[in-house]
């Protein structure tokens, strides 16, 4: 659903509930259910789960007081001191900013949904009133402690780092009421409290923020494993609202924080500075096109329904043809266009850091990264430089707990009930050894290039002219060197018109076992029969045994992207109100005519046979690098062996 309004959240409202928030945080009380006492003992950590559950329970004599357990903490960590450490007093405040938040949304939510007149009548209402009473007092609970954890963690997450620890400190919530904001916000301090109190949780100042995001995070979790069961939300999910003065804003129960991030600084460089690699600056070129294409109002991609966009895709090639400077170009072209049309740009590469020692830890640096990527106000590119590091096969020896945990959430992302794409982000992996990367990840991929560097003499001549440029420009005359007399330089590094150019040469595959068995297809069926793919994919898979039906829908992907190979006129990047800022079925429409017009001397079954050729020869490629790898690996041990036998004789004589 659309957040169609926006209502602002005045500060001096805010100011009056200070008072009830702060009275809170001095007291509750708490009565556990024999639920929550008797938890089952087998959790995470016995000790914490054992303490929470005999915490007492006899509600009328105990009162907790989380501002009492705070300052108990001061004594505790800086007995000698005055002040209260400083992380100690910014979760005092945020947890009263939150709650004092929470509450402002808990009224705000009683009088857009009815619940204030159904309040004032309580004493009188029928059976169908009192359970609309009690059902929208339900929601209006779970939204309070919903917005209290959100201002907390918008608060506090920038303080932090790496929780990692503190997550496997933590031992859940045992139990969260949502029957009245009364006792919902007792129960939440009353568990909070428990932690705070337990002795092995808070041990440095820095901890008592850990713990809270932690905590906070777990609270959000769990109300959003409940937004299904609740009812009466429309005035929830159809409306944000805004903190007057201050980026912080609730849309319904959307968790933005799991999917903020903020663009990482590159190098700019463009595209005709990269030497060679036409099939890959081709591919970067398109996608740049139809990543801007993303339309914001209707959170979708003309591209997506054309069967030209990619979610995945791999670039591949061997060590020093260019990939790091691919990624730069790809972010560079992406941020020019979006600045230019006034489109927010992030760019987002995976960090090194992602692999933590911890059980459960790459899988949550994992969640962190990816979740980002769903955030549909964006476009988003997410490279994943050296792929095969943290997305190596999980079947090969010594493989980490941690790149397997990355690598299942990979494929839950990508794929799956969480994969969300609007065809404003693309992730793409680049890789020196596309052969070690696991099978259901490649499987994933949509498209793919070969980054092969230099390979043509003008491209050998123009990666030396970019480097003795320099040496010219600052001292003119000293390369006393001849230049090609019929040649340009750097003319022949533009970007291709479309990969018809760049494809002219695949009539036949190259590599061996797959030309073998493209011959035998071709004996029995004619290429323009369907029944050719049919025989040619069952034989392939006979020869590979890992093709699937994933792989035969990545080539009917790439098909799919050579129908929509066309150029978008120079002059709607110039201008947006021509093409951009366009309504998405306006443009639609006119990617379809420019489709047609692409379309006129093409005919489907050369670009079917030019995809299918180039997928299985690539497919052959990668499982054939490993095997000559481990070959040539063995015959330069016995060249070397028998060197030396032959040193070893001559000296002997």
């Amino acid at each position: 659903m659309e957040h169609n309004t926006t209502f602002p959240i005045k500060i001096t409202e805010l100011n009056t509930l200070r008072d009830e928030a702060t009275s809170f945080l001095k007291g509750v009380q708490w009565d556990q259910s024999l639920k929550a006492k008797n938890r089952d003992k087998n959790g995470k950590d016995e000790s914490i789960l054992l303490y929470l559950s005999k915490a007492t329970g006899n509600s009328t004599s105990e009162v907790i007081s989380v501002s009492k357990t705070i300052l108990g903490l001061k004594k505790k960590l800086l007995p000698d001191s005055v002040a209260i450490p400083l992380h100690l007093n910014q979760a005092l405040y945020a947890l009263q900013e939150g709650i004092t938040m929470g509450l402002w949304l808990r009224d705000s939510y009683y009088d857009a949904s009815g619940l204030t007149s159904l309040n004032e009548r309580k004493s009188a209402l029928d059976t169908s009133e009192r359970r609309e009473f009690d059902s929208k007092q339900q929601t209006a609970t779970a939204f309070m402690l919903y917005g209290t954890a959100y201002r907390i963690l918008y608060d506090l997450k920038p303080l932090t780092d790496d929780v990692s620890v503190m997550k496997n400190k933590f031992a859940g919530i045992p139990e969260l009421s949502l029957q009245s904001p009364m006792r919902g916000v007792s129960c939440l301090l009353f568990y909070y409290d428990k932690y705070l109190n337990h002795p092995e949780m808070i041990t440095s100042d820095k901890d008592m923020l850990d713990f809270s995001v932690v905590f906070f995070e777990a609270i959000i979790a769990e109300i959003q494993l409940r937004t299904a069961s609740l009812e009466y939300t429309e005035s929830i999910t159809d409306r944000t609202y805004k903190l007057e003065k201050s980026e912080f804003a609730v849309s319904g129960w959307e968790n933005v924080f799991e999917g903020t991030a903020k663009s990482v600084e590159f190098n700019k460089i463009k595209f005709e500075e990269i030497v060679g690699n036409r099939d890959a600056k081709h591919f970067a070129r398109r996608l740049t096109e139809r990543m801007l294409s993303y339309d914001f109002a209707a959170k979708k991609n003309p591209f997506q329904e054309l069967g030209g966009f990619m979610p995945v895709f791999m670039g591949y090639g061997i060590p020093g043809t260019g990939k790091s400077m691919l990624i730069a170009a790809i972010a560079t072209r992406l941020k020019e266009h979006c600045d230019n049309l006034d489109i927010p740009f992030l760019f987002h590469p995976m960090p090194d850091t992602l692999i933590s020692t911890f059980q459960g830890g790459s899988a949550e640096k994992m969640v962190q990264w990816m979740k980002p990527l769903q955030d549909p106000s964006k476009i988003i590119f997410a490279p994943i430089d050296d792929a095969e590091n943290n997305l190596q096969e999980r079947t090969a020896q010594g493989v980490s707990a941690g790149v397997k945990e990355v690598i299942g959430v990979f494929l839950r992302y990508t794929e799956g009930a969480y994969a969300v794409n609007y065809g404003n982000s693309s992730i793409g992996l680049f890789t020196n050894l596309p052969e070690m990367l696991d099978k259901a990840v490649i499987s994933r991929v949509q498209g793919r290039f070969k980054i092969d560097g230099a390979r043509t003499l003008p491209d050998f001549v123009d990666q030396d002219y970019l480097w003795w440029r320099k040496i010219e420009k600052t001292m003119p005359g000293f390369v006393n060197m001849k230049n090609p007399s019929d040649y340009t330089f750097l003319s022949e590094q533009g970007l291709a018109k479309n990969l018809g150019e760049i494809l002219k040469a695949t009539e036949k595959p190259t590599e061996e076992r797959v030309l073998e068995i493209y011959e035998e297809t071709e004996e029995k069926h004619k290429l323009d029969e369907h029944l050719f793919y049919a025989e040619l994919y069952k034989n392939i898979q006979k020869a590979f045994p890992f093709f699937s039906s994933r792989d035969i829908r990545n080539i009917q992907s790439a098909v799919s992207l050579r129908l929509t190979d066309f150029d978008l006129p120079k002059e709607w990047f110039e201008n947006g109100e021509l093409y951009f800022k366009k309504d998405y079925d306006t443009k639609f429409g006119m990617l379809q005519e420019l489709m047609k017009a692409n379309m006129k001397g093409l005919s489907f079954s050369d670009i079917r046979k030019q995809e299918v050729i180039r997928y299985l020869d690539n497919v052959a490629t990668i499982a054939d690098t490993d095997f000559k790898r481990k070959v040539d690996q063995r015959v330069h041990e016995l060249n070397v062996q028998l060197e030396a036998r032959k040193q070893f004789e001559e000296d002997e004589d």
